[in-house]
Parts: C-alpha cells; sequence; structure tokens
C-alpha cells in the first residue's frame, strides 16, 4: 500500500529535506525503516486539513488511512516495518523531550532571536510580495513569541532562553552516545526525534546556535552518523 508523506516546501538548499522539524523526523523514520514514499508539497499547513482537522503537517497517508502528528506516524512506522526501529520506554521518553523541550529552543532560534529573524522571514515567506511578507511575519511571529513566554522558553528573556539551551547542550553531550547510536548499534525512536530537532538547528536560518550544536564534539558526531543513514540515501520522489 502507498505512503504519501504531505508535508511543505523542500528545503534540499538547506541541506535538508524539510524545514520542519517534525517532518525531518518522519523522514528519517521512513527513510532508517526502508518504507518507500512519495511527497506531497503544500504552500501552506491548511492545504491538508481535510487530512487533519488541525491543518498542521506532517500528515502521512498510507493508502485512504490519513495519520496525523509525527509520533503517531511514528507508530505507524513500527507497526509497517516492525524491529527497524529500537523502541524502548527511555526512547519514547527522549522522544516526548526531543518534541517539547528541544523543540522550544528551535522556535525560539527562528522566531525569537533578532539577528536570525530576517532570514527566516524570507525563508517562510519568500513568495509573498515585500509588504505582505513583513506584515505577515510580525504578525505571526507575536503569537509565536506569545506561545515561548507561555511555555516558559522565552519567559525570563533571550540571556536566560541561551543559557538554559546551552545547559541542556551539555547534558546531552553528557548522554550521548561515543560510538553508535542513542540506545545500541542502531537507531532508535530516541535518535530518529532527537535527530529531527537538533539537525534543524545546523541550517543557515539559525548560525549561532548551529555552533553551539557543533561545539559539543558527542553530539555533532552522533549527528554525523545520523546524516550518513538519512541524508546520504537519495530523496524520495515528490509530487
Amino acid at each position: 500500500m502507498s505512503l504519501v508523506l504531505c508535508e511543505l516546501a523542500d528545503a534540499s538548499p538547506f541541506g535538508v529535506p524539510s524545514l520542519s522539524p517534525f517532518c525531518l523526523k518522519t523522514h528519517a523514520a521512513l527513510r532508517l525503516a526502508g518504507l518507500p514514499y512519495t511527497r506531497r508539497h503544500g504552500s501552506r499547513p491548511g492545504v491538508f486539513r481535510p487530512h487533519n482537522p488541525t491543518g498542521q503537517v506532517p500528515v502521512l497517508l498510507h493508502g485512504d488511512l490519513p495519520v496525523a502528528d509525527s509520533t503517531a506516524i511514528l507508530r505507524q512506522v513500527l507497526t509497517l516495518a516492525p524491529g527497524a526501529l529500537s523502541a524502548t520506554p527511555e526512547g519514547w521518553v527522549l522522544e516526548e523531550f526531543a518534541d517539547t523541550s528541544l523543540n522550544g529552543f528551535l522556535v525560539a532560534a527562528r522566531w525569537a532571536d533578532e539577528a536570525n529573524w530576517p532570514a527566516v522571514r524570507d525563508a517562510y515567506f519568500g513568495g509573498a510580495p515585500t509588504p505582505i511578507r513583513w506584515a505577515l511575519g510580525a504578525w505571526l511571529r507575536r503569537g509565536v513569541l506569545r506561545s515561548l513566554v507561555a511555555r516558559d522558553v522565552w519567559r525570563a528573556g533571550p540571556d536566560a532562553c541561551w543559557a538554559r539551551f546551552g545547559q541542556l547542550l551539555d547534558a546531552l553531550e553528557a548522554r550521548a552516545p561515543a560510538g553508535g547510536f542513542w540506545e545500541g548499534a542502531d537507531p532508535s525512536v530516541a535518535d530518529v526525534a532527537l535527530y529531527g530537532q537538533l539537525r534543524s538547528f545546523g541550517t543557515t536560518l539559525t548560525p549561532r546556535q548551529a555552533g553551539w550544536v557543533a561545539a559539543r564534539p558527542r553530539v555533532s558526531a552522533w549527528l554525523g552518523r545520523m546524516d550518513e543513514r538519512v541524508l546520504d540515501q537519495p530523496l524520495s520522489s515528490s509530487r
């Protein structure tokens, strides 16, 4: 039965299949599981609302069955390819940590960091005329900043945010595998989820944060091993 990944624009110019960490997580899971799939791109998440009432991506179409939310998709991948990825209780805890805690810092890096915002705005809204791009970006940004405060990521301001992020990276560095992957010789659900978020820091949209991740040698080496499994494979077909 065919698999179709519904997502936004292809992000190959940025060195990753998608700028969405949750779509990147899904790409990684499908590729590591050896499941062939095609890609369906939309100009905005709402394009796929018939498949997901929240209007969010990714959505995986398994034949006529839409599976929304990256965690639900990951569970579907495990059902379709049993044993392809290790899935321990600790792995699922790390998956939740990546999707919530780490993602908050990624959102802050893109939307709240003043140095990064112009490049992010152009990447997200570059297809719109300049006045609309600036107005729409500013309006959406205000909402994202409010959400970051509510998530307690940005409540104390940028210095506190990035100090906490540095401490989190140090903790990940201390826990990162010296070889292999997070839970053994092969990738697990933890690797897929952590990769989706940490690799997303490594684009030209967030150069300062990319440098902080790269400065952690064990984390950086693990990302390289994941890249070999995920990014060096041919991209799946698009339509």
